[in-house]
C-alpha cells in the first residue's frame, strides 16, 4: 500500500459503501459471502483479479464492485479497485476523489503505480480511478501497455477488482476479461432481463472469460428498507 491510511466512513448515497458504513448489516454479510465464494471458486489456482460487469447500464455493478473490494480489504487483503469503465466512470464519485489521473493516464503515459494510486480512506484498500476519458477506450484496454500494467498490479496486490462497462454496450468488458482471473455478472432484479444476461454471458464466454457467478442486485429483504446482493454460481 502507498502511505498511511486515514480511515473515514463514507456517507449514504446512490453508490453507498455499505460494507464500510454498516459492516454488521445483513447487506454487508452478503458482500462477504461474495468474497468467500470468489476465494473458493478455484482452490488450486487462487483468484487474484476479478472483473465486474453487467449486461446493461444501471445494474449496480460499480456499487457491487466497490463493496466487494471493501470486503476484501476488511479481511486484511492488500486490495486495489480499478475503474476500468473509461466511458462512464463512477469510482471517483464513490470515493469522493478527483479524476485528473488514473487508468487512462497510467497506460498512455506509462506512469509509475504510485502516481495513479489513491488512498481510499479504508485500511488495505487503494483505488485507481479511470482518469480522463480517452477517445479510444477499447484500443487502450487491449494494448500491450495495459497487459503490462495488469501484471504489475497483480504482482503488487493480493486482490485486484475491476469495474467495467456493460457487456452488451461495448467490447471493453470482453477485452478486460482476458486480463483477469475471473468475471462476475451483475444484474438488477427489477430489470427482469434474463435474456440480456444470457446474451452477455455468451459474449463474455466467446472472449474466454472465466465467469464464476452472477450477483442478483437490489432484491428486497422482507420488512427491510435495505436491499441485498445474492451470489450464486454460474452453472
Amino acid at each position: 500500500m502507498f502511505g498511511k491510511k486515514n480511515h473515514r466512513k463514507f456517507q449514504s448515497g446512490p453508490r453507498e459503501l455499505v460494507v464500510d458504513r454498516k459492516p454488521k448489516s445483513p447487506v454487508s454479510e452478503h458482500f462477504r459471502t461474495i468474497r468467500t465464494n470468489i476465494t473458493y471458486s478455484n482452490i488450486d489456482n487462487p483468484v487474484k483479479s476479478v472483473l465486474f460487469t453487467s449486461a446493461t447500464p444501471n445494474a449496480g455493478k460499480s456499487t457491487v464492485a466497490a463493496n466487494v473490494a471493501v470486503a476484501y480489504a476488511q479481511a486484511g487483503k492488500n486490495t486495489l479497485l480499478i475503474d476500468g469503465d473509461l466511458r462512464r466512470p463512477t469510482t471517483h464519485y464513490t470515493f469522493e476523489m478527483q479524476n485528473v489521473r488514473g487508468l487512462s493516464t497510467a497506460i498512455i503515459n506509462e506512469l509509475p503505480l504510485n502516481e495513479v494510486t489513491r488512498e481510499s480512506g479504508i485500511e488495505n484498500l487503494d483505488v485507481i480511478t479511470s482518469g480522463p476519458i480517452p477517445p479510444n477506450p477499447s484500443e487502450l484496454l487491449s494494448s500491450k501497455k495495459m497487459n503490462l500494467f495488469m501484471k504489475m498490479v497483480t504482482d503488487h496486490y493480493d486482490m485486484v477488482i475491476i469495474d467495467s462497462p456493460p457487456a452488451l454496450a461495448v467490447t471493453d468488458s470482453q477485452v478486460l476479461s482476458q486480463l483477469t482471473d475471473a468475471t462476475i455478472l451483475v444484474t438488477n432484479v427489477d430489470d427482469n432481463n434474463r435474456d440480456s444476461i444470457l446474451q452477455a454471458k455468451e459474449l463474455m464466454e466467446k472472449a474466454d472469460a472465466n465467469i464464476i457467478g452472477v450477483v442478483l442486485n437490489n432484491k428486497k429483504m422482507d420488512n427491510k428498507k435495505d436491499s441485498y446482493y445474492y451470489y450464486y454460481g454460474s452453472e
